[in-house]
C-alpha cells in the first residue's frame, strides 16, 4: 500500500477549519499500532454521515476526513455512501439534512447565505455532482422589487464544497428561474436547466413563464445560453438519455398558458407531451424536436412526482412517476405510462404530501408520521413526548419488491414534501 501522508495540502486552503500554514508538511498518526495507510483505509469505510462527529476527535482525524485522499480512497474501494439531502424550506433559514439510511443516521448542513434583500426562497433545484451540492434559482419575494407581494424568479446559483464544508456563490444563470427542468451530466462535468418560471409556493397559477435554456460548464464556473423551447415551459421535468452514441436532453411535463374561470380564477394548461434535444457535442447544440402525447385527453391531467433511475451501463434510464399511489413507468418505444406497481401502504396523510425521490437505484415513497414515545422512567408515566417520524417505503424495480423502514425526523416543524427539495448524493 502507499503510505498516507496528512498535509496542509490535502485540505482546501480556503477552509476555516485549517490553523496550519500551506506551505508546512505534517505526517500525523491516525490509528497509534497501525501504519497510516492502514489506518486511512479503517476511516474510509466508516459511513459519511458520522464523519462530522469523528473530526472533532484529533486533528489527524479532522485533517484526513477533509481530505481529497478520503474521498479517493473510498472511490477505489467502492465504500461510498449513499445520501439523501433534504431541503425542508428556504436553505437560508433552515439548514439542510443529509440522511444515511443504511444505518438511520442524520448529519445538518450550515445554512447556506442568507441575502437580506430576499426571503422565501422556494421552487428551486439541487443537484449533486462529487464532493458538491449544488443550488439553483427559485423563486423569492424581494424588497427590492415593486410591489412587494410579487415573487420574483432567481439567477443565483451556489454551491456546497464537502471539503471545506462551506457554501461559495458561484456564477448566476443567465436568465431567473424557478420550478424548471435540470439534469447534471456528471461525466462532463455540466448542469442543464430549462423553462421555468416565478411562481412562489404560496401563489395558486400565477407569475411569468419562459423558455430559455442553459447549460453550466463546472470548470469554467460559466452559464452559456442553449436553443430555447419550444414555447413556454414551467414546473417541468428533465432527465438524460443515452443510448450509444447518441445523447438527448427530455423535457418532459409542465405549464404554459393560463386561463381564467369566471374572468377570476387562474388555471394552468397543462402539457401532456415531451420535447427533446439532441446533444450534438460536448458544448450542447441541436435543435429540438416534439414528442407526441404521453397520455390520452382525460387519462390525467398533469404529470406526478417524476423520479429518474440512471442506468449503470449508460443505457435508457428508468422515469417513474408517483401518481396517487401508484407507480408508473415511462416506455419510450410505445410513448406511455405503464403501470408499475403500488404503494403497499397507503399514507394516512393528503397524497400530495408524499415524498418521491431516487436513491441508489431505488425509489423510496416518504411520509410523516406521529409517533408517541414513553418519557424518561423517572418521569411520571402519564407523560408522553410526541415527536414525528418518517415513513419511507423502498421499491427496488429489478427484484420488483418492496421494504420499509422508519426514522426519527430530525425537523422541528413539520415536513411538507410538495414544497421541500431532495436530491442524492454519493460520498
Amino acid at each position: 500500500m502507499t503510505q498516507i501522508s496528512l498535509s496542509s495540502s490535502a485540505i482546501s486552503p480556503s477552509s476555516p477549519s485549517s490553523p496550519i500554514n500551506e506551505t508546512q508538511s505534517l505526517t500525523l498518526t491516525l490509528i497509534p499500532g497501525l501504519p497510516n495507510d492502514v489506518g486511512a483505509l479503517i476511516l474510509s469505510f466508516i459511513s459519511y454521515s458520522y464523519h462530522g462527529r469523528l473530526k472533532c476527535i484529533c486533528r489527524s482525524w479532522r485533517l484526513f476526513l477533509s481530505s481529497k485522499a478520503l474521498i479517493s480512497l473510498r472511490h477505489t474501494h467502492r465504500s461510498l455512501s449513499h445520501l439523501l439531502c433534504i431541503f425542508p424550506q428556504d436553505p437560508s433559514v433552515a439548514s439542510p439534512y443529509l440522511f444515511d439510511p443504511q444505518n438511520l443516521a442524520w448529519c445538518p448542513l450550515p445554512p447556506m447565505p442568507c441575502n437580506p434583500h430576499v426571503y422565501g426562497l422556494c421552487n428551486f433545484t439541487s443537484v449533486a455532482i462529487g464532493p458538491y451540492l449544488y443550488v439553483l434559482g427559485g423563486s423569492v419575494f424581494d424588497t427590492r422589487s415593486f410591489p412587494l407581494d410579487r415573487p420574483s424568479p432567481s439567477s443565483a446559483a451556489f454551491r456546497f464544497d464537502f471539503y471545506t464544508w462551506s457554501w461559495e456563490r458561484i456564477s448566476s444563470m443567465l436568465s431567473p428561474r424557478g420550478s424548471f427542468a435540470c439534469v447534471a451530466l456528471p461525466n462532463l462535468g455540466q448542469i442543464l436547466v430549462a423553462g421555468g418560471g416565478s411562481r412562489h409556493k404560496l401563489f395558486a397559477a400565477a407569475g411569468s413563464r419562459i423558455s430559455s435554456v442553459e447549460m453550466y460548464d463546472i470548470k469554467r464556473d460559466e452559464w452559456v445560453s442553449l436553443d430555447g423551447l419550444p414555447s413556454f415551459r414551467a414546473g417541468c421535468v428533465g432527465f438524460f438519455v443515452k443510448d450509444g452514441e447518441e445523447s438527448e436532453f427530455w423535457v418532459m411535463g409542465g405549464y404554459g398558458e393560463s386561463r381564467t374561470i369566471s374572468g377570476v380564477f387562474p388555471v394552468d394548461e397543462y402539457y401532456r407531451d415531451a420535447v427533446v434535444m439532441e446533444m450534438k457535442n460536448e458544448n450542447g447544440g441541436g435543435k429540438w424536436r416534439e414528442v407526441g402525447d404521453i397520455w390520452d385527453i382525460g387519462e390525467r391531467i398533469r404529470l406526478g412526482k417524476i423520479v429518474v433511475v440512471e442506468n449503470e451501463d449508460h443505457r435508457r434510464p428508468g422515469v417513474y412517476m408517483l401518481d396517487g399511489i401508484d407507480i408508473l413507468r415511462y416506455d419510450m418505444a410505445s410513448n406511455r405510462w405503464q403501470e408499475e406497481s403500488r404503494v403497499p401502504r397507503e399514507a394516512r396523510c393528503n397524497l400530495s404530501s408524499l415524498g418521491f425521490v431516487v436513491l441508489d437505484g431505488e425509489l423510496l415513497v416518504i411520509t410523516l408520521r406521529k409517533a408517541v414515545e414513553s418519557a424518561d422512567s423517572r418521569r411520571s408515566l402519564r407523560q408522553h413526548k410526541k415527536t414525528r417520524s418518517l415513513y419511507i417505503q423502498i421499491y427496488n424495480p429489478k427484484k420488483k419488491t418492496w421494504r420499509s423502514l422508519t426514522t426519527k425526523s430530525p425537523f422541528l416543524n413539520n415536513l411538507d414534501f410538495s414544497n421541500a427539495v431532495m436530491c442524492s448524493i454519493r460520498m
